[in-house]
């Protein structure tokens, strides 16, 4: 059986870069992307010496040129894409009458936008394939309100809408879509937003949802897993 290929975006840290590593430990071969150089050469880097084989580049999810150019260089040096995870995402929370119309079109471009144009370039060859996974991370804020959380909590709504149609178009090709939502995870993001640091012992780490992507992806392929909460089991 041929080694498959994974393509990680917002892979540098937090759920990405776990997701990363799991995924690499289970004999994917990894591509990865974020939006500065540096942090992908040192992923790389990390990758390579655990005897990953990985590649990636800087890009901007939000951006139709820079997704292209990911796509074709990772499948240029490690093949098609059997895997993608779409974790690339922002979280910026405050009052909405403190919401910039540049707050919200970032919150859309890189958690929304991203997965359009992401999708639409490996889509097709998993069609053709008859086979292939798309993993959207989407969050438990895309099934509840948060205060302050208006263009967080719109986008990862987004997310698992796109999840769920997805789904059933492409379910009868070989094509699974499963959208994972997490509680709360100790990652930057968490921290951004003030959570208290007493508190992050109790709460899920970047490794409970790479392993829970993880076990979805080994069903067998009869079986279609679409959707996953995961929160902390005593926050």
């Amino acid at each position: 059986m041929p080694t498959p290929t994974a393509l990680v975006t917002g892979a540098t840290e937090g759920i990405g870069r776990a997701v990363t590593f799991a995924l690499g430990r289970a004999g994917y071969r990894v591509g990865v992307c974020a939006r500065t150089a540096a942090r992908v050469d040192t992923l790389l880097s990390d990758l390579r010496k655990e005897g990953i084989t990985a590649s990636g580049q800087a890009a901007d999810v939000g951006n139709p040129e820079s997704v292209r150019a990911l796509i074709q260089g990772v499948t240029t040096e490690l093949g098609p894409v059997d895997t993608l995870v779409n974790n690339a995402g922002i979280a910026i929370f405050r009052p909405f009458s403190e919401l910039s119309l540049d707050d919200w079109d970032a919150t859309m471009a890189t958690n929304l936008r991203s997965l359009f144009l992401v999708t639409r370039e490996v889509l097709p060859g998993m069609r053709e394939r008859k086979a292939g996974v798309i993993v959207n991370v989407a969050s438990l804020a895309g099934k509840n309100p948060i205060a302050g959380g208006t263009a967080y909590v719109a986008s990862k709504h987004a997310v698992l809408g796109f999840s769920r149609s997805l789904m059933l178009e492409v379910r009868k090709e070989g094509v699974r879509v499963l959208a994972i939502c997490p509680g709360s995870v100790d990652t930057a993001l968490i921290r951004n937003i003030g959570r208290p640091a007493e508190s992050v012992g109790e709460i899920l780490q970047p490794e409970d949802v790479a392993q829970a992507i993880l076990d979805a992806l080994r069903m067998p392929a009869r079986a279609l897993v679409s959707e996953i909460d995961i929160r902390p089991a005593n926050p």
